[in-house]
């Protein structure tokens, strides 16, 4: 065994830092038995120096991450500041000094994942990330080595904690909206601005992650379709029950039908009580993955938090530093198969639209002829009505997406229909 230490660079110290370096040094005889040398903090670089950090010794704590990352003897750089810049610009300078890296920047992985792994491959270093995705379940790593020799044709996930914690209080308690929210707040699932979650942009970039690695393709975070669930309440659910379904904002990565493009996007979307996914309660994640070998594969587990995304990180600071003494690199980037990233409107789905329609005859055969124009095929119609006023639900079966949305249009400009008070996608079936 090696007994010259492993010397690791932290930036940032956080939640998710401080995780780190609490795990490093409590469990430092066990990581020294299963990379085969120990590994030493070397060095933490923080924006508010004064701040006191239980466990970590303050000759160690930094706030010039520049200087940090060039020093030449790092042998892994840990970066879990998140945003694009600085940390872009000290990931490819740890790079450029001899050093790999273990990220959990979503954000940046999905912007730019193709340069940095550009970058690591040119100074012959690794760029690992299974933080970024899914918190502590493994995700990454099965879909980019346990599955390489397979082929993975659709990815369905609740990828957020947030979000899943505030729809499952709105399905289980009746609660609206804001109320979950408020919620999920004070016990601190959300921030005190929840945008990144609640409108699926932390999301889209996990799906952007998820789909490069299951697709073999170059998927940019622009590339995602994206929906917010903001808009989502107690009628929706009650529609959705009445379905048998419940409502969870989705991250869906899938091959075309012919397998020459792919997609992927994040929306809320109906599914059904019998679907594994809608078993999943509070904050915790779940992703389905559909492979044409292995089936259908399911990995569940906590999303996020300082312990759950700590423990992801040192699973690949044990990989990296197992590289680095093996003087290898472990699977980088694979984009070989070059497909196109489609549009939201050749997806083929299903649609749940509620009308708010005059309570008279011929409305709904002005209904069926809209849906009819369009090419789209109605599964099921429910209408209740009183006073001259009803609601119509109309659940139809699977179309291109923009055949449904311009059948939606249409609707509205039927002088018969007041509302469209409600649009979902049914997915899961």
């Amino acid at each position: 065994m090696r007994t010259r230490p492993l010397k690791v660079a932290l930036l940032g110290c956080g939640v998710v830092g401080s995780e780190v370096a609490r795990i490093m040094t409590t469990h430092a005889d066990d990581l020294t038995a299963r990379i085969g040398a120990p590994v030493e903090l070397a060095g933490v670089a923080v924006r508010r120096p004064s701040k006191v950090r239980e466990g970590i010794d303050p000759s160690l704590v930094t706030t010039d991450a520049t200087a940090l990352v060039k020093r030449g003897d790092i042998d892994v750089v840990v970066e879990v500041i998140g945003g694009i810049e600085p940390a872009r610009a000290l990931i490819t300078t740890a790079f450029e000094h001899g050093a790999s890296v273990v990220s959990a920047n979503k954000a940046l992985i999905a912007q730019d994942g193709a340069a940095l792994h550009a970058a690591a491959v040119e100074h012959g270093r690794d760029l690992y990330y299974e933080a970024a995705v899914a918190g502590a379940i493994p995700l990454i790593r099965p879909l980019r080595e346990s599955l390489a020799g397979d082929k993975v044709n659709r990815v369905l996930g609740i990828v957020n904690g947030t979000t899943n914690f505030i729809l499952d209080a709105m399905d289980t308690t009746g609660a609206g909206y804001q109320e979950a929210l408020d919620e999920a707040t004070a016990l601190g699932y959300a921030e005190a601005d929840p945008t990144a979650d609640v409108e699926g942009f932390d999301a889209a970039a996990k799906a952007a992650i998820l789909a490069g690695i299951a697709f073999h393709t170059r998927v940019r975070l622009d590339d995602v379709y994206r929906e917010g669930m903001t808009e989502v309440t107690a009628a929706d659910f009650a529609s959705a029950k009445r379905m048998g379904c419940t409502i969870k904002l989705l991250a869906i990565c899938e091959r075309a039908a012919d397998g020459g493009s792919v997609t992927a996007r994040v929306h809320p979307a109906m599914i059904p009580l019998s679907h594994p996914l809608a078993s999943v309660r509070e904050a915790y994640n779940a992703v389905f993955v559909e492979a044409e070998a292995a089936g259908q594969l399911m990995f569940y587990g906590p999303g996020a938090g300082g312990s759950p995304t700590a423990s992801a990180v040192l699973g690949d600071l044990v990989a990296v530093c197992r590289n680095k003494l093996a003087e290898s690199t472990g699977p980088g980037d694979s984009a070989y198969t070059q497909l196109p990233v489609g549009s939201m409107g050749e997806v083929v789905t299903r649609y749940h639209i509620s009308l708010d329609v005059a309570d008279k005859p011929g409305v709904l055969a002005q209904v069926a002829t809209v849906f009819a124009e369009h090419g789209v095929s109605i599964d099921t119609v429910r209408q209740t009505g009183k006073d001259g006023e009803a609601s119509l639900v109309v659940v139809t079966h699977r179309a291109p997406d923009a055949a449904l949305t311009g059948t939606v249009d249409a609707l509205r400009s039927l002088d018969t229909v007041s509302g469209v008070a409600s649009i979902m996608r049914v997915e899961g079936e």
